[in-house]
């Protein structure tokens, strides 16, 4: 039988061919250091340029080719997929990542973590990157409440437990220990280095950053609703009908005791848009419901995560 892997190192790759072979150096050397069995699967999403050639020539590498550009999250869902470790190790395939620092995720995930994240506490960015990336994380924090400084590294270590029955779509890898620390799981931190790119150029631009606030919406959704979508969606619906209903009394009393018309008043017509908004709300909040429990039971799992079962 083959030996256990005890690390799987996952990286996506779209055209990094000046840096493909440098950081497979670099990572099979940290590894090396470590003294721990490992795997190192490199994803490449599309490349079209001599990334692929580059990756072929590299051992030990599990390389996994995409028919085309499909974004990073698909690469690291991908790649995770593929793994057999232990432990998940996920990383950039820029070099700005430091494979180093492997070791201090590691040690920190001893102290009991599920999830170690890093945190690239000195930047080497430009700054409208970093500009982004201080915002995202500041509508973050106002969202999700999640518990660490910099969702947007890519250098994370996961138990392989997280990823049981997870998908990845949209720009989530970003989010992913807010979406663990949702499930239960204990989340921990550890500044990392960060160097500048020094191959290539950077594929962070502006539809990246609305893609990955739409999703940081959805995850917002999730955390506060994903159990009680009625909550939301019904007690808004409620008070969009009162509401309603207020302004359509309101327009009688006047018709029936003062005399006003309605026919040339526009407040009637914003009663019945308000109530009608109500009630199609309330309608989507009970579809949402039904929906929400056949996905658990589709699933084979309920809105619960347990940790474990001890008997004495």
């Amino acid at each position: 039988m083959s030996e256990k892997i005890e690390i799987s190192v996952v990286v996506p790759l779209y055209n990094e061919e000046g840096n493909v072979q440098e950081l497979h150096r670099r990572i099979l050397e940290a590894c090396q250091k470590l003294g721990k069995t490992f795997e190192i699967i490199f994803v490449d999403d599309g490349s079209s340029d001599g990334t692929i050639k580059d990756a072929e020539s590299l051992a030990p590498l599990t390389l996994i080719k995409f028919r085309k550009n499909f974004g990073q999250t698909a690469a690291f869902d991908a790649g995770i997929k593929q793994a057999t470790g232990e432990i998940i190790i996920t990383m950039d395939g820029d070099l700005q990542n430091d494979p180093a620092d492997i070791g201090l995720l590691l040690s920190e995930m001893d102290k009991g973590f599920d999830v170690v994240s890093g945190w690239r506490f000195a930047r080497k960015d430009t700054f409208s990157k970093r500009f982004f990336s201080r915002t995202a994380n500041l509508l973050r924090k106002i969202l999700i409440h999640d518990t660490i400084h910099d969702s947007g590294c890519s250098l994370k270590a996961y138990k392989r437990s997280c990823f049981e029955g997870l998908d990845l779509f949209g720009e989530m890898h970003r989010f992913m220990p807010a979406l663990l620390e949702l499930e239960g799981y204990k989340i921990g931190e550890v500044k990392v280095s960060h160097h500048a790119r020094m191959h290539g150029v950077t594929k962070y631009n502006w539809k990246r950053a609305v893609k990955g606030f739409v999703d940081m919406v959805s995850i917002w959704f999730w955390r506060k609703y994903s159990n009680r979508p009625l909550h939301l969606f019904g007690g808004t619906g409620m008070v969009f009908m009162a509401a309603g209903f207020a302004i359509l009394v309101w327009m009688g009393v006047e018709k029936i005791f003062y005399g006003y018309p309605v026919a040339t008043r526009n407040w009637p017509l914003l009663g019945v848009f308000f109530v009608l908004i109500g009630i199609q709300l309330f309608i989507s909040g009970l579809i949402a419901d039904i929906l929400l429990k056949n996905y658990y039971k589709g699933q084979g799992r309920m809105n619960y995560n347990i940790k474990e079962i001890s008997r004495s």
